[in-house]
């Protein structure tokens, strides 16, 4: 092995390590890794932003720049009001929603999907009393799904596109997706839409009782002069009013010493953890009351829960830090957070991505800090831009789709339905350009000259001569099976992106070194690469879903296990029948 092979791979898997701790922003670990790889003489200095310029990755900027469009049209309201009316069972809801997620992220990326989906979603299960960890799990994996069908259904696709066209000319045909992930995502939506009402059940109670499963939140309340707190140790708070204490504040200092030895007093402020129902009932009975809001009450004033999204900008701030909120008079009230440890006062606490946030305050204030700071509303607020009523954003969208299904690039196809939305005013493109999630497009253009230096450097090779002593490559069925592995293995831990950059010169040495074509091998690696059931960290839709359903790891592993085994055994069936 070459200096230049072991450098490479041993950057790969510092980068591989650094994107599944979830420490470090992606896009600063993306252009210290492109930046490292030039310093470690594996590509020239004219190649390190040529991913900038990729196809796909404008590709990528297109799609997300048509999303905004099209997420302002609210298409699916009227569609979840009629739904809702029929009063259909739990397990329709559940498919039926998933399976709306799973269409929505055929033509958009995943993340795109699951933000039109979820509030669609939320809304059914409030009406027909369904609990929440029924339907975001479903949703989160119908549009990893969905996006599995066709070339622009995820950046994977596109990516294992690109490289067979470097490769023999022609990339995959728009569809060409589908003889695979179409089946795939119909049995895995059908799958996981049964198991879950398994997994998570309905509380034992009559329909018109039944409501969604409690949240945990963290907030920090004062202790009037009447609560029945008052007396009471910290060791028995979550016996007796199921809230778990952190630390009690007096004369805004902590008050240090034993739990059990502790005693809440009036005018002390308690942090502590619990169901935002039991909260909700202690300040209805007056035990725990929240600080006076610092304007008054007003009558615009609401209450909205939002998740921090991946690309926002609140990730690693600290509550007190969140000037985007509080210099427009919006409180942050609550917090359900993904980190296992609850240290300082409540505006120590450290954000992360999946945390949602309880707000207070204006309506039309909280939208704008909303949208500044890139969170996803869970509810409905006032939105900074009109609510589109016109059908011809979805039709240009049709027409793109229709003109890249015919043989045009995507790239050139849905740069024109950009322009054609900005000709029509549907879309401020200066605006639009600004609300991108760009560390995803930094990441991906990063990543594209390093997966280039796999194949280079003759990485690939070594790499391929490795695992040709695993499995005999004279039969292609095997190698397929064992790219198929490698990539649904690394999925969970590392975005599908970086999984189908690095997988793709690997794939495609497979091929040669048998003498095959590379169409099936990449089939292999794009579907792997987005078959991410089993962590709620591998893809930013299974980490919205955790923090906004409440799940835990375990859920993860519980429910995407048999999806992940029927999801190998039919891809890898459907790659050898129609790839081979």
């Amino acid at each position: 092995m070459s200096f230049e092979q072991a450098s490479l791979l041993i950057l790969l898997l510092a980068m591989l390590i650094l994107f599944s701790l979830d420490r470090i922003r992606i896009e600063v670990v993306s252009i210290a890794g492109l930046l490292g790889g030039y310093a470690l003489g594996l590509y020239p200095a004219e190649q390190i932003f040529t991913g900038f310029a990729s196809p796909v990755v404008i590709t990528v900027v297109e799609i997300l720049l048509i999303v905004q469009v099209l997420a302002r049209a609210r298409l699916f309201d009227s569609l979840a009001a009629r739904f809702a009316a029929a009063r259909p069972s739990g397990f329709k809801v559940i498919a039926g929603t998933s399976s709306l997620a799973g269409f929505i992220s055929i033509f958009m990326n995943n993340i795109g999907a699951f933000a039109i989906t979820l509030p669609v979603a939320l809304r059914l299960g409030t009406v027909l009393a369904i609990p929440r960890r029924q339907l975001v799990m479903p949703v989160s994996f119908a549009a990893l799904l969905g996006g599995l069908v066709s070339l622009i259904g995820t950046p994977a696709n596109l990516l294992v596109s690109d490289a067979l066209a470097k490769a023999t000319g022609t990339g995959f045909h728009f569809f060409d997706f589908a003889y695979v992930g179409l089946p795939v995502a119909i049995a895995g939506i059908l799958l996981i839409a049964f198991r879950v009402q398994h997994l998570f059940p309905e509380p034992d109670e009559t329909p018109a009782t039944i409501s969604p499963a409690a949240r945990r939140i963290v907030v920090e309340r004062r202790i009037p002069d009447v609560s029945p707190l008052i007396g009471v140790r910290l060791t028995d708070c979550p016996a007796r009013f199921a809230i778990k204490p952190y630390a009690l504040i007096r004369d805004d200092n902590f008050a240090f010493g034993p739990l059990d030895q502790l005693v809440i007093a009036p005018g002390d402020v308690l942090l502590a953890e619990g169901a935002d129902a039991t909260f909700a009932d202690l300040a209805a009975t007056r035990a725990l009351m929240a600080d006076a809001h610092a304007l008054g009450l007003q009558p615009d004033f609401t209450r909205i829960e939002a998740v921090v999204m991946p690309e926002s900008t609140l990730v690693g701030s600290r509550v007190r830090s969140l000037e985007v909120f509080h210099s427009r008079g919006v409180a942050v009230t609550a917090l359900s957070m993904r980190a296992p440890r609850i240290e300082g006062r409540f505006l120590d606490l450290q954000l992360s991505i999946g945390d949602i946030l309880t707000l207070e305050g204006p309506r039309i204030a909280i939208g704008e800090a909303l949208e500044e700071s890139e969170c996803l509303p869970l509810a409905s607020t006032a939105p900074s831009e009109p609510v589109l009523l016109s059908w011809r954003p979805f039709a240009l969208f049709a027409c793109g789709v229709a003109a890249s299904a015919a043989g045009l690039r995507p790239d050139i196809a849905f740069a024109g339905v950009v322009l054609v939305l900005a000709l029509l005013n549907h879309l401020n493109i200066r605006q639009a350009m600004a609300d991108l999630n760009w560390p995803i497009i930094i990441m991906l253009a990063s990543m594209i000259p390093i997966g280039q230096a796999v194949a280079s450097t003759g990485a690939a090779e070594t790499i391929a001569g490795w695992l040709s002593l695993v499995v005999p490559i004279t039969h292609p069925l095997f190698g397929i099976a064992l790219i198929l592995f490698l990539a649904m293995a690394l999925t969970p831990f590392v975005n599908n992106a970086t999984v189908a950059i690095v997988l793709t010169p690997i794939a495609l040495e497979f091929a040669r070194a048998g003498r095959h074509a590379p169409d099936a091998y990449l089939i292999a690696v794009a579907a792997g690469a987005s078959l991410d059931f089993l962590t709620p960290f591998g893809h930013h839709n299974n980490t919205l879903a955790m923090g906004i359903g409440g799940y835990r790891f375990s859920d993860f592993l519980r429910a995407g296990w048999p999806l992940a085994v029927a999801s190998y055994g039919l891809a890898l069936l459907l790659t050898g029948l129609f790839w081979l």
